[in-house]
């Protein structure tokens, strides 16, 4: 039984070594997953400026009415 386990750890750390070595050349990423990410980020970055808007009419909209000198209690 302990050779059985031997063999195991073995082959296991041989085998993670065989994985963990790089390959021979990088090659980086291709075109379609760098205008991937650039079509994310532009998502992004053009539902920014409305969420913005959007958050300080939200913040207007709870504190207005501090402003009026109104009090709802």
């Amino acid at each position: 039984m302990k050779t059985l386990i031997t063999w195991i750890m073995v082959i296991t750390v041989t085998v993670t070594e065989a994985l963990a070595a790089g390959g021979g050349a990088d090659e980086g990423l291709g075109l379609l997953v760098t205008l991937f990410g650039a079509f994310c980020a532009l998502i992004i970055a053009f539902q920014f400026a409305p969420g913005i808007l959007v958050f300080g009419g939200m913040l207007k909209g709870l504190f207005g009415w501090m402003e009026k000198g109104e009090h709802k209690a």
